[in-house]
């Protein structure tokens, strides 16, 4: 046999989390044709020296919001330039399975997706446009199989399409189903299980609503399902062997302890496989980190006999803000109100802005905790609050602004500098007297940049995983899984496409043990969660290949990564990661996708990656 590629002496991580091994591994016909300490070089057409680097199976990404790219770019660049080669998507139960849906009354992708995943109007509705070319989840796969993919994707069945493929949106945001619906429901729940979909996602976070009128204070359709209605679903999926996705209601532990317990084999006969978001050391919640962990091990213990894995975030988790449109406002009532208005209208936002009794529900609600006495002062001091935004200007770092002294500034020292009157130069001295007044505190402040500038204020906040030796806690706990990168959504507010890359390296400051336990975590562990041929590097398996420099990854500076360009496929900037030299080569069906940080012409010419079915349900 002559091989394509023969990959010569890497250190090889196979995914089992067995010690790595230095060998050679050969690829024929986009499969793994062979492994051994040594072969023979003249049998290959190529060879890749690959001494001194790590190989491992191509990288799983659990939770992505690609659904959308995968439409306008299928390579998903951003994504592979870092390791990673199969997604899963339609996640917290958004998707495309059910096609565009629209209808004279509604157009549900534009609705669902715009504010949840903080996506610009345009980009959705091009989308949407796309998926008027089919109407079920039969015709979503064959359409995803005829893409000229670069990494695998696997979809899941989305639980607020769903809803709206049975209800219509109306319905699905105002009641119950019917009897006749929620058997429709279940009945094209089991088909698309049946044909292959990795499972179903819903989601309980109680601050995901709709963005087009009149449902703009509405959430999305999977929010007005009952625990019935979801336990109805949910046994189906236990039935096919599938996966559940899902989101907690966050405010209540009691609830989200019965929602999720319906992983148990011992309540219900046979565990479901359960994944949920996410396990995070908040800084407004030391609490939330460790009760995750706690109760991944009472879902998984041989009381519950769970299948249950609670996904966390191997990063900092920083989000971006475009004024006050940001994905922490939605949590908030008061600030809610101000992603309300779709992203252009900015004089909407200005006129919430300017009402008094708005301004003075703001107010409360800036200062609760912070002075004085009671429950939420003491909240505030135990770090147990309510929402993920500090309310703290010391915390809100400014990336840009009009104003250009103010990059890289906290709005506290700005703020100091007002009150102080000692601006830095006379362009900040012009900026302070244009400010919409009065001013008298930390929150005026606040409120007159947001009224000033709107979306032209482009902040940033660290809301989570800001201690390094908590977070590898979190990320190393064998309880848990790495995931949540969001992948595809927020493009403006996150950027965690390289967030593999960043679990490796805190693996690596531990040993290569850790290496290879971890390596595992990122792929053959998630392949067999979902029921995927992928994660592998035995011989016969598809040659999903990822190539990492250990020394690169030590010094690799992840919070120096982020950096905003221009993406054709959106028409819109994006937030993404560069990690030069990290990754020096990436192999998606054998075929050599990035090499030395570029991408090869092959990879958007013809379907590399596959749309992955559940093989536990063929």
């Amino acid at each position: 046999m002559q091989w394509d590629i023969l990959i010569k002496g890497a250190t090889v991580f196979d995914g089992s989390g067995q010690p790595p091994r230095v060998e050679d591994v050969a690829i024929k016909d986009g499969k793994i044709a062979s492994r051994a300490k040594s072969l023979d070089a003249s049998r290959a057409d190529r060879i890749i020296e690959a001494q001194g680097l790590w190989l491992m199976p191509g990288l799983l990404d659990i939770h992505t919001h690609y659904d959308l790219e995968v439409e306008l770019d299928p390579r998903l660049p951003e994504s592979v330039r870092h390791g990673t080669t199969t997604v899963v998507m339609s996640n917290c139960s958004l998707g495309l399975a059910f096609g565009a849906q629209r209808s004279e009354e509604q157009d549900p992708i534009v609705d669902c997706f715009a504010r949840v995943e903080n996506m610009p109007r345009h980009v959705l509705e091009r989308a949407a446009d796309l998926a008027e070319a089919w109407s079920d989840s039969k015709g979503y796969l064959e359409h995803l199989d005829s893409l000229p993919l670069g990494p695998n994707v696997v979809p899941l069945v989305p639980h607020s399409m769903l809803r709206i493929e049975a209800m219509g949106l109306k319905g699905s945001i105002s009641r119950d189903p019917t009897p006749d619906e929620l058997a429709r429901m279940v009945e094209l729940l089991d088909e698309a299980l049946e044909q292959g979909y990795a499972g179903f996602s819903t989601d309980a976070l109680p601050f995901h609503y709709l963005a087009n009128d009149p449902n703009r204070r509405s959430k999305i359709p999977t929010q007005f399902g009952t625990r019935a209605e979801i336990k109805r679903l949910v046994d189906r999926v236990r039935q096919r062997d599938a996966v559940w996705q899902a989101t907690p209601p966050k405010d209540s532990p009691l609830d989200t302890l019965r929602t999720f317990s319906l992983t148990s084999g011992r309540l219900y006969g046979k565990p479901v496989r359960l994944t949920a978001v996410a396990a995070m050391d908040v800084v407004t919640n030391r609490s939330l980190g460790l009760l995750g962990r706690v109760l991944a091990r009472v879902l998984n213990s041989r009381v519950v006999e769970g299948r249950f894995r609670l996904q966390t975030l191997p990063a900092e988790f920083k989000v971006w803000s475009e004024g006050a449109v940001t994905p922490l406002a939605e949590e908030i009532p008061e600030l809610r109100r101000l992603n309300e208005p779709d992203l252009d209208d900015v004089e909407s936002r200005r006129k919430i802005l300017r009402d008094p009794s708005w301004r003075r529900d703001f107010k409360k609600m800036w200062w609760s905790g912070k002075k004085g006495i009671g429950i939420a002062r003491l909240k505030r001091l135990l770090r147990i609050e309510d929402h993920t935004l500090t309310r703290d200007l010391e915390d809100m770092i400014i990336d840009r602004a009009p104003v250009s002294c103010w990059s890289n500034e906290p709005m506290s020292r700005i703020f100091k500098r007002f009150l102080d009157g000692a601006p830095k130069d006379p362009e900040e001295a012009q900026a302070f007297r244009e400010l919409p007044g009065p001013i008298e505190d930390d929150a005026d402040f606040f409120l007159a940049l947001l009224e000033q500038y709107d979306t032209n204020l482009y902040w940033w906040i660290s809301a989570a995983n800001k201690e390094p030796d908590r977070l590898i806690e979190l990320v190393m706990d064998p309880m848990l899984i790495p995931g949540f990168s969001d992948s595809g959504a927020h493009i403006v507010n996150m950027a965690f496409y390289d967030v593999n890359l960043r679990a490796l390296q805190m693996a690596s400051r531990i040993d290569l043990d850790a290496v290879a336990f971890t390596v595992r975590r990122l792929t053959r562990e998630p392949a067999e969660f979902f029921g995927l041929d992928v994660g592998t590097l035995e011989p016969g398996s598809q040659a999903d290949v990822t190539l990492v420099h250990p020394d690169n990854l030590a010094t690799y500076k992840p919070e120096e990564s982020v950096t905003s360009i221009w993406r054709d496929a959106f028409e819109h900037d994006q937030l993404v990661n560069r990690s030069p030299g990290v990754v020096p080569y990436v192999l998606i069906g054998g075929e050599v996708v990035w090499e030395e940080d570029s991408f090869q012409e092959v990879l958007g010419e013809r379907a590399l990656g596959r749309a992955l079915r559940n093989r536990r349900a063929l």
